[in-house]
């Protein structure tokens, strides 16, 4: 199953720009489960402004197994995403849809704690966005802090950004590698914005210790 919410259908077929919740859009929080626990990152405005404008669609990503754990509900992801559409909207910025996954194998509530193909890094979640929506995901990119948005991102077709917030390593499988990697989402909406012509290109990056790590990265982030 994959619950969403409020969702507005597109005339298709658009690009798309696909958001993970937690640590890309809002700060990182352990299970948050209030309104006032999801608090946007500042600044992402105008870049997601910019975006919509040109006709893409905004759609948020997120993994949400606290239900499947029991430490909120259904009534309380309601009133967080309501809240986080509330603060988005004051930016002028409109979300076309919101999917999560309700699911983990751990998870105490009956029918909840299974495995899934929407979970993420599995793409179910993005393939319904897709079908909903009419998003062209060959043309689409997914912003995300872990390598599990990565994956998802690229089993789906997308082309992604990592956000860098230092706990991720130097990735080792082809469907783990990122596009690109920005410092944090303002950057990662300034790469989407020049890859679809709307931007200059902004300075390219790579996490200071994955070329400690691997130097050879450095060489091929240059070509």
């Amino acid at each position: 199953m994959i619950a969403r919410a409020a969702v507005r259908p597109r005339r298709p077929p658009a690009p798309a720009l696909f958001l993970d919740r937690d640590g890309t859009l809002v700060e990182a929080r352990h299970y948050p489960s209030r309104p006032e626990e999801l608090v946007l990152y500042p600044g992402l405005g105008p870049g997601l402004r910019l975006l919509q404008d040109a006709g893409w669609t905004l759609a948020i990503i997120t993994n949400q197994s606290g239900l499947a754990r029991g430490l909120f509900t259904d009534a309380d992801l309601d009133r967080m995403h309501d809240h986080l559409r509330a603060e988005l909207a004051a930016d002028g910025v409109s979300i076309d849809g919101i999917y999560f996954c309700p699911h983990h194998p751990d998870g105490v509530v009956p029918g909840l704690s299974v495995a899934c193909d929407c979970r993420k890094p599995m793409p179910g979640m993005l393939r319904r966005a897709a079908a909903d929506l009419g998003i062209d995901l060959a043309a689409s990119w997914f912003l995300g802090d872990i390598r599990d948005d990565i994956q998802a991102g690229a089993r789906a077709g997308c082309r992604t950004v990592l956000i860098d917030l230092g706990t991720e390593p130097p990735p080792t499988f082809p469907d783990r590698r990122p596009t690109a990697v920005a410092r944090d989402t303002a950057h990662a909406l300034a790469i989407v914005a020049a890859a679809a012509g709307l931007g200059p290109a902004p300075e390219r990056y790579l996490p200071p210790r994955w070329l400690a790590a691997v130097p050879s990265l450095e060489v091929a982030h240059a070509r």
